[in-house]
């Protein structure tokens, strides 16, 4: 009773239960903030119009962060700066800035604060940091298996494909000014059809970002 800003820092899972039950204890013009967009997404909060509802979530910060492996801070929100991404889902528009400078404490040290809506969020996840990143990572620690598996030795593996990643990841990302040989081009070209379906790019469609967030919630 009172508060002004309540936080569902719970599981995606638990969201619109907890949510329910606490809605009728909250006030017109409380602000509701989750820490993912998943829930709200799927319709999980209560249909109160009179709360405002805010979701935050950070970015992490960039493998290009030096003091990513210097502090070491691999996940942010104690040494290394990372942006975030907010999104005022309901409510007056003068309640962003309140919103996000909550975000920014719960995240600090924070380097940007983007804006954008909940549906954009679930672009970004689940659709870009999980179900193609982190896909195609544990994809790539797979093919870094395969490979000891048919006989290099375990670290020289390890030291081959991070390093390649490293360089690799700051010519494609333009992190520096850079290209790549003619034998790289041409194992992307002939790589991408032999890993890649040639519409993968459906898992940012609409309906599928909502099928992986039934998923998750």
């Amino acid at each position: 009773a009172g508060a002004q800003v309540v936080i569902l820092a719970v599981p995606d899972t638990l969201i619109g239960k907890v949510a329910a039950q606490i809605a009728p204890q909250l006030a017109p013009g409380t602000m509701v903030i989750t820490l993912d967009a998943a829930a709200p997404f799927a319709g999980h909060l209560p249909a109160r119009p009179d709360l405002t509802y805010f979701v935050t979530h950070p970015c992490h910060p960039s493998i290009f962060s030096a003091e990513v492996h210097t502090t070491p801070d691999y996940f942010g929100g104690v040494a290394a700066k990372q942006s975030i991404v907010s999104a005022l889902m309901q409510g007056p528009a003068e309640a962003f800035d309140l919103g996000e400078d909550i975000a920014k404490v719960i995240y600090q040290p924070v380097e940007r604060a983007h804006r954008v809506t909940v549906d954009q969020m679930a672009l970004l996840e689940p659709g870009l940091s999980e179900t193609v990143c982190a896909t195609l990572l544990d994809t790539m620690r797979e093919a870094m298996d395969e490979v000891v598996a048919r006989g290099v030795p375990e670290a020289a593996a390890r030291d081959f494909l991070l390093g390649h990643m490293t360089i690799l990841s700051a010519v494609i990302f333009k992190q520096i000014p850079g290209q790549f040989s003619d034998a790289c081009n041409k194992a992307i070209t002939f790589g991408k059809p032999r890993l890649l379906r040639d519409d993968w790019k459906k898992v940012f469609d609409r309906d599928e970002i909502a099928d992986s967030i039934r998923r998750i919630t």
